[in-house]
């Protein structure tokens, strides 16, 4: 299912704020796992959810909460640790949400979305909603216990559930080739008795389609689905991260960087739909939002030990009038 012209614009924005948005951390902030190269995969299958849809995404978490479509100023308030972050400065790179958007969690936990994502189907099952819930995960995450346990569950009682997986093909160093018996992880659909579909994930509307599909399925009652989108992370597995071996060759990055960038790649499809105009109008704006979000962060204030008592506790905490607790 193609995204309508509109639509195709607005998922033009997304990624180009995920790719900015990195970008500026780069050069006034560097810290986190980034998600350049990965934006076609996070933003096609985000434009197939709504905004009460539930996410739960990973440790490289900027481009999920962008790809659903959230406020961007808060998100870089939150990686330069000030107060108006989006979780007042006090969850980081790591850990940004935005519940407005449906966003569970990001989580530093390896394979910690799973649990998260499929409670969340169950939640929605049981209040017989016609909500889904989308599990971001990466290749490694694979071969954690909470990946099988999930998916069997998941199964078991048909939750509304797409587990989509960004294959970037390395987990830190180590290559899917070394750490898989069964590369193709879409595969592992069929011990749990669920569609398991391999999509490319630098084009944007492939992506779409077919998590559009599995959202359609899980709404209808249909259960859950595994995606594997076949992408890759242009930049090393963190940017503090200094890695003393050599595990992918220059010219296998060159080849992704230079051929089968998302962004590059859907400018191109929108050209032969939209005018130049148009496509340009977009990319100005996004350099703007980016610069005020830059400048709101540096400009907000930083967090106060207050902070962390008030947002560990609910405060008072509010007992049950049965719990028999004064």
């Amino acid at each position: 299912m193609a995204l309508d012209p509109a639509l195709q614009l607005e998922a033009y924005s997304r990624m180009l704020r995920i790719r900015r948005f990195e970008e500026a951390i780069i050069a006034h902030h560097p810290v986190g796992h980034l998600s350049i190269g990965q934006e076609g995969a996070i933003v096609g299958a985000c434009m197939a959810l709504r905004d009460d849809d539930y996410v739960t995404g990973t440790h490289r978490s900027h481009g999920h909460p962008i790809g659903k479509g959230a406020d961007i100023l808060p998100l870089m308030a939150e990686i330069f640790g000030k107060r108006t972050g989006i979780c007042k400065g006090l969850g980081g790179s790591m850990h940004l949400t935005d519940t407005s958007k449906g966003l569970i969690c990001e989580s530093a936990i390896v394979g910690g979305g799973f649990p998260l994502a499929t409670g969340a189907g169950l939640s929605i099952q049981v209040r017989k909603t016609d909500q889904v819930s989308l599990c971001f995960f990466g290749d490694g995450a694979t071969n954690e216990g909470t990946f099988h346990e999930s998916l069997n569950i998941a199964s078991v009682w048909k939750l509304p559930v797409i587990y989509f997986c960004e294959n970037n093909g390395y987990a830190v160093t180590t290559s899917v080739a070394m750490s898989h018996g069964q590369p193709d992880i879409a595969k592992r659909a069929d011990g749990y008795g669920m569609p398991g579909i391999v999509v490319d994930g630098q084009d944007i509307e492939a992506v779409h389609a077919v998590t559009q599909e599995a959202v359609d399925r899980a709404r209808t009652g249909g259960g859950p689905t595994l995606i594997e989108a076949k992408t890759y992370r242009f930049d090393e597995h963190s940017n503090r991260l200094a890695i003393p071996i050599k595990y992918r060759e220059e010219e296998e990055v060159a080849h992704w960087r230079g051929t089968r960038d998302p962004i590059a790649l859907y400018r191109d499809v929108l050209l032969a739909h939209h005018p130049l105009a148009a496509i340009e109008e977009i990319e100005a704006a996004v350099i703007r939002l980016t610069e005020e979000a830059v400048q709101f962060a540096k400009d907000s204030p930083e967090p106060e030990m207050q902070d962390l008592i008030d947002n560990m506790y609910s405060n008072p905490i509010h007992f049950p009038a049965h719990a028999g607790i004064a």
